[in-house]
């Protein structure tokens, strides 16, 4: 049965089709004939009681530059839709968060992927700290003294922001670094929040695993190599994108995080992984399932919509 589909995310003509997840889910949505209205961020409000937005009917196209087709724009209420694709990019800022407050009033009559309360209740690079036994030492403050004696305790590290996204401001310490205090003193100024200081990982340089998680299991892995002269493997930064498959320590971290995604509402999850250590559980706008099936991996968009349609207890 067709479903009526509301797709929050950002400007959509900007989007590089050839690796976003965002428009495979909507190009899955299309082939099932479910019907879609497009907006963008700003274009949501809250008026009394009525979760609405300016939306517009959007058809979509695998051909970059002609990848989308908008109608024209029209108040619609959320609530009359089957399912909001909560599918903004980062910042996970105080916008940001106001978005899931919105959203929250409508779920889970209109199902949102993933569940508004679940994506902020979720920081990822703070919720992957309840789990502490699938990861590397990890240190998350600002105080110069509890750095200071992290990296004595493990050596060469790498410091990136507590919100920070796509691979931005990542950098690696040595031993005795002289650049530590004006990294130090740049991070204090930049960020009011604490900051992540993580024991380094040399085996990066292999790369670093994106698993996809569809409702709490694991169904699809690429590994991203980074480039020769940085440690950061996001593709948007350079990393190159390598079939691979899932190692036992990386099924039994699946196992073990996959029931706590289940419950709270989060169906559609990207974790990363270096050399069998748990470093992000990514819950916003996750990424990778092009490249998945690229690289001769399973559709993950048909995976994700079977699992929406389960949910709404469609056939």
């Amino acid at each position: 049965m067709p479903l009526a589909v509301a797709v929050q995310m950002d400007p959509i003509e900007r989007i590089r089709i050839a690796g976003d997840s965002t428009f495979a889910l909507l190009l899955e949505a299309q082939a099932r004939g479910h019907r879609i209205l497009y907006y963008t961020p700003d274009r949501l409000r809250l008026y009394g009681s009525r979760v609405e937005a300016m939306a517009e009917p959007l058809s979509v196209k695998d051909v970059e530059g002609d990848h989308a087709r908008l109608g024209e724009a029209r108040l619609i209420d959320l609530s009359h839709f089957d399912v909001v694709l909560l599918r903004q990019d980062p910042p996970f800022d105080l916008a940001y968060i106001t978005t899931t407050h919105i959203l929250e009033r409508i779920h889970p009559r209109t199902l949102v992927v993933n569940d508004p309360r679940g994506v902020r209740d979720a920081p990822e690079k703070l919720f992957v700290m309840d789990f502490p036994e699938l990861m590397a030492p990890t240190l998350i403050a600002r105080d110069r003294a509890a750095i200071d004696a992290f990296r004595a305790e493990h050596g060469e590290v790498v410091m990136k922001p507590l919100h920070g996204f796509g691979g931005a401001a990542v950098f690696k310490l040595g031993i005795q670094d002289p650049n530590f205090g004006s990294l130090f003193d740049l991070f204090s100024t930049a960020f009011r929040e604490p900051w992540v200081t993580q024991k380094f990982l040399p085996a990066v340089a292999k790369g670093d695993k994106r698993i996809i998680l569809v409702d709490g299991e694991a169904k699809g892995v690429v590994n991203r190599v980074p480039a020769g002269d940085d440690i950061r493997s996001n593709m948007v930064r350079g990393g190159a994108a390598k079939q691979t498959d899932l190692t036992a320590r990386e099924r039994e971290i699946c196992l073990t995080i996959g029931p706590e995604l289940k419950r709270r509402g989060l169906l559609f999850v990207g974790i990363d992984v270096i050399d069998g250590y748990l470093t992000e559980i990514n819950v916003t706008s996750p990424t990778g399932i092009r490249a998945v099936k690229r690289l001769g991996g399973p559709d993950l968009a048909v995976a994700i919509w079977d699992a929406i349609e389960a949910k709404l207890g469609k056939p």
